[in-house]
């Protein structure tokens, strides 16, 4: 490690060599890499966190460009995966850490195993199922996350440790306020303080500080205020309490989920899609764009990104069945 690197990181007394050397040998996993993950992925690159995994289903979009600060016009003139690009971004930031990309949805097939070698989770999601999904693993396996959510002018962080209340002992049931960044905007400058302070609750995590900070913190930066509230551990917590791991234990299915605040569904599909074969078969009736993780189509009836795995985001639909639809009709069952 070079230290000099870190230098104006490491002469501060809270951190020092020793918590630097700490931070070196950490692991940390990302999961989501949009407005809140891009800036907590640069900022523990930055800080010289060894490991970093990061875990998003997503590809850049042009309105990503306004917040996800990892990303440029090249990345969303090719539909880039965003765990792919902004791996490449920060290899050139810090090439002296290990990232790994993984371009994947996170699901109940794939949470205990993506998180099991790590040392902390942070939440860089946009819907409430991930959270919960999050929060059962992390709960089962004994490791720390670090919740954010930003939407207009109004944020929230908070931490959850092993020893202490959950994620649904603060949420007993999924919240739907029916707004989303579409519907209601973000401010960038929002996203990028939300997402700072989860790093900032990371390091403290890292490096056992008892400075940090366990209660539910929720500010609207537009209209100047800050509430902080305890957060008690539910005694009838199916989670917590009682050990129940619902969102965890929950059946995969193939059923399309809406994608925040977009016209668009992602179908889970049924395995691996040979992308050279389909791409043939569907230049005769549209346009294909294809890469070695992408393929990316657009028709006089469907417009659809499908991955190696078989996972599609299937644009400009209202209604999850014609999601499904126009994937078994262009994919395949």
């Amino acid at each position: 490690m070079d230290n000099s690197r870190y230098d104006r990181q490491s002469v501060f007394s809270k951190i020092g060599a020793d918590g630097q050397l700490t931070l070196s040998r950490s692991r940390v996993v990302v999961i989501g890499v949009g407005a809140l993950g891009t800036v907590i992925a640069s900022e523990l690159a930055r800080a010289g966190v060894g490991f970093l995994r990061l875990i998003d289903r997503d590809y850049a979009e042009l309105t990503n460009l306004q917040r996800q600060t990892l990303f440029d016009e090249a990345d969303a003139a090719q539909g880039a995966p965003k765990a792919l690009a902004a791996a490449e971004h920060l290899k050139k930031i810090n090439s002296g850490i290990e990232i790994e990309p993984v371009v994947a949805d996170f699901n109940v097939t794939n949470a205990e195993k993506l998180i099991r070698d790590v040392d902390l989770v942070l939440d860089g999601s946009d819907n409430a199922a991930a959270r919960y999904l999050i929060n059962d693993a992390c709960r089962k396996l004994g490791k720390p996350w670090v919740y954010g959510g930003a939407i207009g002018s109004t944020g929230a962080v908070m931490s959850f440790l092993p020893d202490g209340a959950c994620f649904r002992c603060l949420f007993p049931a999924a919240q739907n306020s029916g707004e989303s960044c579409a519907t209601v905007g973000v401010l960038n400058s929002l996203t990028a303080i939300a997402a700072s302070m989860q790093v900032t609750d990371a390091l403290k995590i890292l490096l056992k500080s008892p400075a940090l900070d366990r209660r539910y913190r929720e500010f609207d930066i537009w209209n100047n205020s800050i509430d902080a509230i305890e957060v008690a551990q539910n005694p009838d917590c199916p989670c917590c309490a009682e050990g129940r791991f619902e969102f965890l234990n929950a059946p995969f299915t193939n059923n399309s989920v809406s994608l925040c605040g977009r016209d668009a569904y992602q179908v889970a599909g049924n395995g691996a899609v040979d992308l050279d074969a389909l791409a043939e078969k569907l230049r005769a009736v549209g346009t294909v764009r294809h890469g070695e993780y992408t393929l990316v189509f657009e028709g006089a009836a469907a417009n659809f990104t499908l991955f190696p795995d078989g996972r599609a985001i299937i644009k400009n639909v209202k209604s999850a069945q014609s999601a499904l639809s126009l994937y078994s009709e262009y994919i395949g069952a």
